[in-house]
């Protein structure tokens, strides 16, 4: 089983904003995206347990870097090159346009951007 990053489909798209998803890629969602520095996952989780996002990931980062804070209290900055696992309470802001590819639960995944979308709407 393979796919082509550009028959990816486009989830969200914006400014500087290009999220390709697909669901149920073996059991997993595949994500493509490119994201502008200063985007702030953190007011897309509000309501959420603990206001983060409680979807677990696993990734790897092509270019820029993301400053992810977990529940914890802990933060770390990935950058160009790292491979991730982000646990379940978590929550990120771009620091550099980045472009990253990531593999995540489909189930969790999708509970997470049905409440993202919500959010979106509210916001404007």
């Amino acid at each position: 089983m393979k796919i082509n990053k550009n028959n990816i489909p486009i989830a969200m798209e914006g400014p500087g904003t290009v999220m390709r998803t697909q669901n149920n890629f073996g059991k997993m969602t595949v994500s493509f995206n490119e994201l502008p520095k200063g985007t702030d996952f953190s007011p897309l989780l509000n309501g959420l347990d603990n206001n983060s996002c409680h979807c677990p990931h696993w990734g790897y980062v092509l270019s820029g870097s993301l400053l992810v804070k977990y529940d914890n209290g802990s933060e770390e900055i990935l950058t160009e090159g790292d491979v991730y696992f982000l646990p379940n309470g978590h929550t990120a802001i771009v620091q550099e346009d980045i472009m990253l590819i990531e593999f995540s639960p489909s189930k969790e995944f999708s509970e997470v951007m049905t409440h993202v979308g919500k959010k979106m709407a509210e916001l404007g």
